[in-house]
């Protein structure tokens, strides 16, 4: 990354967990663009050019996440099970993302509100048709995946990534995110 580029994620970044303890102080409805713009010292406009909506200040950049994941995918070995490519990938991220208290404040304030809730599972859903089409067309994949099974894979898979949020959440952040995902992907294997 250039400087500039730099520059721009730890500003976004930072802008990001303003709003977040905005959001969680007051509410997500509640609190209005203009008063994040207002926080952070600039102007509405400036603040719509890192953020196209205000939902973006919340959830980021899932689909370059699917990007991402879909990339390791086509990247793992020759041969390697599907669903044991999906279990490295996955658990490998989950590895990456902080399990820090900010993460536990936006992942409630995800699960509290309808409108983003909505937003996350949109996204979410479009990051796993691409990482379902990677699936398909790596290598490893062997012959005959079929869209199908590409689409079981990869819908189980976002149900273990899912319900280990969801029990890290009712942990309040106590369990292990990775241990979780691990246990999910265990649990979930096809005989």
């Amino acid at each position: 990354m250039s400087l500039r580029e730099r520059t721009r994620a730890a500003v976004r970044a930072e802008l990001a967990a303003l709003a977040l303890e905005l959001f969680a102080e007051r509410g997500f409805e509640e609190t209005t663009v203009d008063e994040v713009a207002r926080a952070a010292g600039m102007s509405k406009r400036s603040l719509f050019r890192y953020f196209p909506t205000k939902e973006d200040m919340v959830l980021g950049s899932a689909e370059a996440m699917g990007e991402a994941v879909a990339a390791e995918l086509r990247a793992r070995p020759e041969g390697e099970e599907p669903w044991e490519s999906l279990r490295v990938v996955l658990c490998a991220w989950e590895e990456r993302i902080s399990s820090s208290a900010e993460r536990l404040a936006r992942l409630r304030l995800v699960e509290e509100t309808p409108a983003l809730h909505a937003r996350w599972t949109q996204r979410r859903e479009s990051a796993r048709r691409e990482i379902a089409a990677a699936l398909r067309g790596r290598s490893g994949a062997g012959p005959g995946l079929d869209a199908f099974t590409a689409d079981l894979l990869t819908s189980a898979a976002a149900a273990a990534l899912e319900s280990s949020t969801r029990e890290w959440l009712r942990s309040d952040g106590k369990k292990s995110r990775s241990a979780l995902l691990q246990e999910a992907f265990t649990r979930l294997h096809p005989s």
